[in-house]
């Protein structure tokens, strides 16, 4: 069965992601560790569905606090047509427009997700935070990457600009699975592998931060008894670096 074929893939790509990026996460999650100790912010970012990276990060249950989103205007499911965002994410300077317009600022830490890396956007987001002394760590498909030309002028991929590349292991193309008789493989799989790529990370930052003696802010449910207190609490104590509450 095709169900079945794609969780045969996708359990392989996360078997394959836990075998390969093990160090490159716990490298990330030392980038965000320093940030946080050091009283910096931490911002995500990506176009279309690769926001949904960011959004995961967000306001979730057992997720970090200080992950600000930068939202990709025009480029996320709620833009009418939905093509559009193709085309946005393909416009020269809007990354760096973006990033200037956030509060983020030279000593923090970027997290900018992209399957194939090759548009403006992404790209140009990469080379501002190098230029404002903002740390950046990539999520991104290498195999999918290496194969398509880049987009952007500079003939540039995100993961050639990055401080920190995680690979995703994502197929080119990111759909997995092959239906006999139907020749356009379905099933995408850099959305169950970048959500568990950011996970790993929030879970080893908290792991860096205990070892350190220092409590991480992480969010409880807002449905568990005393989740909102906690919460409220927390936010309050981090207001400095927390940007997506005004």
């Amino acid at each position: 069965m095709s169900a079945d074929a794609y969780f045969e893939k996708a359990q392989a790509a996360i078997a394959r992601l836990r075998d390969t990026q093990g160090e490159n996460i716990r490298q990330a999650a030392q980038l965000l560790c320093e940030a946080i100790v050091g009283n910096q912010a931490i911002f995500a970012f990506g176009a279309s569905h690769s926001f949904m990276l960011a959004e995961e990060m967000v306001y979730r249950t057992g997720g970090l606090m200080l992950v600000n989103p930068i939202y990709p205007h025009g480029m996320n499911l709620s833009v009418r047509p939905l093509t559009m965002t193709s085309q946005i994410e393909r416009t020269g300077g809007l990354g760096r427009t973006l990033l200037q317009g956030s509060p983020a600022s030279d000593g923090d830490v970027l997290i900018i997700a992209s399957t194939s890396g090759r548009n403006h956007v992404v790209i140009d987001m990469a080379l501002e935070a190098a230029d404002s002394g903002i740390r950046t760590i990539a999520i991104t498909a290498l195999e999918y990457s290496r194969q398509v030309d880049s987009r952007h002028p500079s003939g540039q991929k995100l993961f050639e600009l990055c401080d920190v590349v995680i690979d995703n292991c994502a197929p080119l193309g990111d759909a997995a699975v092959e239906v006999e008789g139907f020749p356009q493989a379905v099933g995408p799989l850099s959305s169950v592998l970048g959500c568990a790529v950011v996970n790993a990370i929030a879970a080893q930052v908290v792991q860096d931060l205990v070892d350190r003696g220092v409590t991480p802010p992480v969010f409880v449910s807002a449905n568990m008894p005393g989740g909102d207190e906690h919460n409220e609490r927390l936010l309050a104590e981090n207001a400095d670096r927390i940007f997506y509450m005004d």
